[in-house]
């Protein structure tokens, strides 16, 4: 197989070891085989006394994360081994289902990478190497405040126990192995390189099968549902992150007054997924400037409205990023660019300057740059001109809680 990009992925039929490193984002390894694994030296062994010594084994290694352009971040990640060799360990728990191995490190804690680089090529992979099995997952980096954090959606993937790459001292065995996780682009999903045509709605019943079920009586966002004022989340940002709407309170008036009702959403690290999913997809509309807690578009319900505050310097980013995701999960999406006048940039740089009148030019390919628009500036947004913005949000909001409640 020379190019991943242009076909589905299969199991090898040999019985052994089949790497593939052809992709940009990522490499992975397959033993298609029974295998053996040493999680205190992260490494599978596959037996094969026929073509090889004990001398002379067959040896790969793989960083299971599929950001590989990116050589500090994998510098980060744990290597994994597999050794073809007549000498394995004593298998001391039996496993029928194969194993998926992955790492969540590297960016991992930044939701936006959590879904990138972790669920949704997860899902990739198990549907395009091990369709309709059950599989066992074992994670690097797998700490207990981020399997805490993720446990639903873990247990839509597997129904038993993860291995630990980092403290398990147990010799498991495996009816077949793949390590590393497949990624297709940005927060997508080909069907055509997956069977069954898996698109990116599966992904989305998926997050629904993990959070849509036992609703919080005592959910900390308190929202009152009115049958007459659609539901508008505002994502909220604060400190020294960058990209902070500073005329909030102003924000949230207009778009009372045009007819929201209207829930501040500051999410942090320790905001239960759970009660983020319960109100976001009970609302009908949400908006927020370009930021990783946009991700949580994911719990949208399609056909409600998500709106994207664009920040000056932010476009391509938030095109392929948050943009790409609403309308994958089905969303109205809609997009507010502010002008140079709604920016923070304009108290330290003059509106002729490069950083304000050409972004793309001034940054050129050193994406560092980028700090400049993500963290040293702030929104102040034009009421006037987003007025006209909530009012046409509010008509497709109205619409959909109309038809969907």
């Amino acid at each position: 197989m020379n190019s991943l990009e242009s076909k589905s992925i299969s199991k090898p039929e040999a019985k052994d070891i089949s790497c593939h490193r052809s992709h940009k984002n990522y490499d992975f390894c397959t033993i298609s085989g029974p295998t053996v694994l040493d999680p205190a030296i992260s490494t599978f062994f596959v037996t094969d006394p026929k073509t090889l010594t004990p001398q002379k084994p067959r040896v790969e290694k793989v960083r299971p994360y599929p950001r590989k352009w990116e050589t500090h971040t994998m510098s980060r990640i744990k290597e994994v081994t597999l050794i073809s060799s007549p000498i394995i360990p004593n298998c001391e728990i039996q496993h029928k289902a194969p194993a998926i191995v992955f790492s969540a490190g590297g960016l991992t804690g930044n939701i936006f990478h959590d879904f990138n680089d972790g669920f949704i090529p997860l899902f990739i992979t198990a549907y395009s190497i091990f369709p309709d099995q059950d599989v066992v997952l074992v994670i690097s980096k797998a700490r207990d405040w981020w399997v805490s954090k993720y446990t639903e959606i873990l247990r839509t993937f597997t129904k038993y126990p993860i291995i630990n790459l980092d403290n398990d001292t147990k010799i498991y065995c495996f009816p077949s192995v793949n390590v590393g996780i497949i990624s297709h682009d940005l927060v997508t999903i080909n069907p055509k390189l997956i069977p069954n045509s898996k698109t990116f709605t599966h992904f989305h019943a998926l997050i629904d099968k993990a959070y849509g079920q036992n609703q919080n009586q005592n959910h900390p966002f308190k929202f009152n549902p009115s049958k007459s004022r659609p539901i508008l989340v505002l994502i909220s940002r604060n400190g020294g992150v960058g990209r902070v709407l500073l005329n909030q309170n102003e924000v949230k008036f207009e778009a009372e007054k045009i007819g929201f009702n209207v829930i501040i959403f500051e999410p942090t690290p320790m905001t239960s997924m759970h009660n983020a999913y319960e109100l976001i997809h009970s609302g009908h509309a949400m908006i927020g400037i370009h930021g990783a807690a946009l991700t949580h578009t994911i719990f949208l319900r399609p056909s409600s409205v998500f709106m994207q505050v664009v920040p000056v310097g932010t476009e391509w980013a938030a095109e392929v990023c948050y943009a790409r995701l609403a309308r994958n999960v089905g969303s109205e999406y809609m997009e507010y660019r502010i002008e140079a006048e709604e920016s923070s940039l304009l108290e330290k740089y003059s509106k002729d300057d490069l950083v304000i009148r050409d972004p793309v030019a001034f940054r050129g390919t050193d994406w560092s740059l980028m700090n400049v628009y993500l963290k040293e500036q702030n929104v102040t947004l034009d009421l006037d001109r987003f007025r006209e913005y909530l009012k046409e949000m509010y008509k497709k909001a109205k619409k959909f809680m109309n038809k969907e409640g």
